[in-house]
């Protein structure tokens, strides 16, 4: 085979990772590595493999879950995997048809059951820009009066409520074959096989949030009832290796919420307003699609840098001694450093974070007693954070909860 093709076809599997690509060649000899250099030093490439690129420069795997065998939750007259796959195909055409750029890929088009691992493997193998995952909620009590739509990114859970959620989703690996093996031993049902997410580092977490939150946004645009964005320990976020999320549409156990899921109308309202999140997130998307004062607290993020937080941070270090182990209470996680006096803070007061893994980490509260944060979380964060949680430092460095309270009570 000729070496034009053989790049040619090299360099569309790679795409933007191109420039990392070059320790893929390691194997081949000095003559014809130099006349790969040279290729793609100078770009001397024919003109339709340029085109070929340039035209499908991001890849987005659609994600409709369940399917199959699998009808995931049931309705009165509706299916999960039904109403997952109809919105999948809407915004799947909606991008295709608008994004001339963008390569669609789906992990189902029809009603079959994939596994999650192969899910997952879809997207990877596609090197992926961003996965896409559409699932419909549910709780056990019939005509609940619980609707509204979500959206979750891979993360440990910090309410009673996420967890169950990600144990549902989770429980299809049940019926797969060889689940234990192919997951490691993981029960979808036990509480204490999602530790693991405790100690996962997704480098994805900020691109991740980002589009999730352009997604609820979208939601509530829609006047949907905005359930907010949470993280929770899905497996079938776990095994990518791009920025992930994973959408609960709307609640089929509640009657009325599932007349709008099942409609026509519906699923195309919710495709809609998941694409003009997608268009938002790749910078391609409309300008009045954000309102004049959500803007400028956008500005504000950007732009300032607030001296309170800073202060309170830099107070807060001078009282630490060494080896003392400092509780706080983590409120939430943003990809910038926001206004002391910003809305999202909820009015509390003083706010200092830490960076982590890129994101900015927001605290409240300080002690070197357990028990007092704890009930300072009660008291004032849990009504308005209701995924806070409580986090620990020694000498300046993250400590695992676990530890610190068992180091806490060891010492009283």
């Amino acid at each position: 085979m000729e070496l034009s093709r053989v790049i040619k076809g090299y360099i569309i599997r790679k795409g933007k990772n191109l420039i990392y690509a070059i320790s893929d060649f390691a194997d081949l000899n000095n003559d014809v590595l130099y006349k790969i250099l040279i290729i793609l030093s100078f770009g001397l490439l024919p003109t339709s493999i340029n085109a070929e690129i340039k035209d499908k420069n991001f890849t987005v795997v659609i994600d409709a879950g369940h399917g199959g065998h699998d009808p995931g939750a049931i309705g009165r007259k509706g299916k999960e995997k039904n109403i997952n796959l109809s919105v999948a195909l809407k915004l799947g055409k909606l991008i295709e048809n608008n994004c001339k750029d963008t390569k669609v890929v789906y992990t189902r088009t029809t009603d079959k059951f994939v596994q999650l691992k192969d899910r997952a493997d879809i997207a990877n193998k596609a090197k992926a820009n961003l996965f896409i995952s559409i699932h419909t909620n549910s709780v056990a009590q019939r005509n609940s009066s619980v609707r509204g739509a979500e959206t979750y990114t891979l993360g440990l859970h910090r309410t009673q409520e996420n967890l169950e959620v990600a144990k549902k989703e989770n429980a299809v690996i049940l019926i797969e074959d060889n689940y234990k093996q192919r997951y490691a031993g993981f029960n979808p049902k036990s509480s204490e096989s999602y530790i693991i997410f405790e100690f996962m580092q997704d480098k994805n977490m900020v691109q991740s949030v980002d589009f999730a939150t352009h997604v609820q946004r979208q939601f509530k645009n829609s006047r949907r009832i905005d359930k907010g964005v949470h993280q929770a320990g899905f497996l079938v976020l776990r095994e990518t290796s791009m920025p992930s999320v994973l959408i609960e549409l709307g609640y089929i156990s509640n009657y009325a919420e599932e007349a709008y899921l099942i409609s026509d109308a519906g699923s195309s309202e919710l495709a809609n307003a998941i694409y003009k999140a997608f268009l938002n997130y790749k910078g391609a998307g409309n300008a009045n699609l954000t309102s004049s004062s959500a803007a400028k607290e956008e500005t504000g993020r950007r732009e300032v840098k607030s001296e309170a937080i800073q202060k309170t941070a830099d107070t807060e270090k001078t009282k630490v001694k060494e080896n003392e182990l400092i509780f706080k209470i983590q409120i939430f996680a943003s990809d910038r450093v926001i206004p002391s006096n910003s809305r999202l803070l909820k009015g509390l007061s003083p706010v200092s974070y830490y960076k982590e893994r890129g994101m900015i980490k927001y605290t409240y509260g300080e002690d070197t007693d357990y028990n007092k944060i704890l009930n300072l979380k009660r008291r004032k964060v849990d009504s308005k954070f209701k995924d806070a949680f409580i986090i620990a430092f020694k000498n300046g460095e993250k400590l695992n909860i676990n530890t610190a309270i068992k180091e806490f009570k060891s010492k009283r």
